[in-house]
């Protein structure tokens, strides 16, 4: 641990940390990126000193660039890959592992930007009024107002709105993770391990904590039965018309980790409501409600009530578990900031990035399942190590030995991930671009550039997967335009 480090000091206090990476060179939540005109060094600074400035750490740009990148494929191409989407719900595959890598890297940024704010009171509002917007931002895009690709419409129930979504979880776990480092970090001089440990004790005991509150609820609140509408058509009339039934589940248990009986689901229905939650979870991918699983497709015979039912897969409580991947990436922040060299920091994360495995392995031998839906402990180590492992290997290839170049257009996406996630994963480019089309809305530049490279490669699937990788093609280069011009996205 470095021993020079002087620890933030109170209002008052002429002290400041020194850290790793100055504030102009910062890696800031949803890359906040320097100016594309850098001042020019001392000409009278000898090459020594040059090489001692800071340098900004690029890999933490390429980690949240490609995991914007994998996002994008697996939401645009895990329809036509059902072995690329999400797992129906117990198991995980490599789409399971993007939304944590996001909420990482968060607590990652994070650690490095809210240590050189010595006015506690203006980072809390500086911090609530960030996570406000992006629940907002999240609400407005994800809540059902914006209906998406190939339905040229807007507009939402507010009775029917969705509360929740993967926007409205990053605002909750940065708020949580952000207000553990402004208020429960003392201030006293990380020079030994021990003291790092006593630095940060305060922010791990609040991790445990929330990790507790949920193994309590998930195992320990009772689901009773419950009911659900679920409209049906009716053939009998000679214009078919829609009804609505109300269908029981029953439940009556305590600890059940199924899609119809578990406790997270049950948090929802209750404070948010069942017209508020997802209609389309991942569950109707399952064999119990799909012929098709690992792909949607019509129920099979004899196909249980739950099938239908609401589930949001970005629940209170599963959220509350995700914002501890915040407090994780604070740690791997923490040790970037405080270690001297690029072995210290390497081992450091390796070490915590496999004790992270290992405890979710064990979790899983002692019968807790990886589960997304959930955010069960077990995943949420899993996902938090392999996160790690993951900024271990691009910081060791991009910022130790140095190659930058094959990995530019991650980076150029890294520090403009926002705008290419809203404008991108949330399909509002698209939906515009189709919004002009000729004759008939299929004619659009979107459908066609689709269609065009499933009829060159004879394969809906290998078509699908094309287009999305020049996709992800273009929107680096977007990017890494916007980033030569000096634009940025930041809230």
């Amino acid at each position: 641990m470095d021993a020079t480090v002087v620890a933030i000091a109170g209002d008052g206090d002429d002290s400041v940390r020194r850290p790793l990476v100055s504030r102009s060179e910062e890696i800031l939540p949803y890359a906040d990126p320097p100016s594309p005109q850098r001042p020019p060094l001392d000409a009278g600074a000898s090459q020594a000193e040059q090489q001692r400035k800071p340098q900004r750490v690029a890999s933490l740009d390429v980690f949240r660039g490609f995991t914007v990148a994998m996002m994008i494929l697996v939401d645009d191409a895990g329809g036509a890959w059902p072995g690329i989407n999400h797992a129906p719900w117990f198991g995980v595959t490599v789409a399971d592992f993007v939304m944590p890598a996001f909420l990482f890297i968060i607590g990652v940024s994070a650690a490095l930007v809210f240590k050189k704010m010595p006015n506690k009171t203006a980072a809390t509002k500086k911090a609530m009024v960030r996570a406000i917007k992006l629940f907002i931002l999240g609400v407005i895009l994800q809540g059902g107002y914006i209906h998406g690709r190939h339905k040229l419409t807007y507009g939402v129930d507010l009775d029917q709105i969705r509360w929740l979504g993967v926007l409205q979880r990053i605002a909750i776990g940065y708020f949580l993770a952000v207000i553990s480092e402004i208020w429960l970090v003392n201030n006293n001089l990380v020079d030994s391990p021990v003291s790092f440990a006593k630095k940060y004790f305060m922010e791990w005991i609040m991790a445990m904590m929330i990790t507790t509150l949920y193994v309590a609820l998930v195992f320990g609140l009772y689901v009773p039965n419950w009911e659900f509408k679920v409209k049906i058509s009716d053939p009998t009339f000679s214009t078919p018309i829609s009804l609505v039934e109300m269908r029981t589940i029953h439940c009556g248990v305590r600890g059940s980790l199924g899609p119809p009986c578990n406790a997270v689901g049950l948090v929802d229905r209750v404070l948010l409501g069942e017209n508020h939650l997802y209609k389309n979870p991942v569950y109707k991918r399952t064999k119990e409600c799909s012929i098709n699983s690992p792909d949607y497709g019509p129920l099979p015979p004899n196909a249980p009530d739950w099938c239908l039912a609401p589930f949001d897969p970005e629940g209170l409580l599963s959220t509350l578990m995700a914002a501890v991947t915040c407090f994780v990436g604070l740690h791997f922040g923490h040790v970037l900031i405080h270690c001297k060299n690029h072995s210290q920091r390497m081992l450091f994360w390796l070490l915590a990035s496999t004790v992270l495995t290992i405890f979710a392995f064990l979790l899983l031998l002692l019968g807790m399942p990886f589960s997304k839906p959930l955010y069960t402990v077990s995943y949420m180590l899993l996902s938090a190590g392999v996160s790690g492992f993951l900024l271990l290997l691009l910081y060791y290839i991009v910022d130790v030995i140095h190659i930058k170049k094959p990995f530019i257009l991650f980076q150029w996406m890294g520090m403009n991930a926002l705008i290419v996630y809203v404008l991108v994963a949330c399909e509002l480019f698209p939906t515009l671009i189709q919004g002009f089309y000729w004759r008939s809305p299929e004619n659009n530049l979107v459908d066609i550039t689709e269609s065009l490279l499933q009829a060159i490669f004879h394969s809906k699937q290998w078509g699908t997967l094309a287009f999305v990788l020049l996709e992800i093609v273009f929107w680096c280069l977007a990017a890494g335009f916007l980033h030569m011009k000096g634009v940025y996205l930041k809230l």
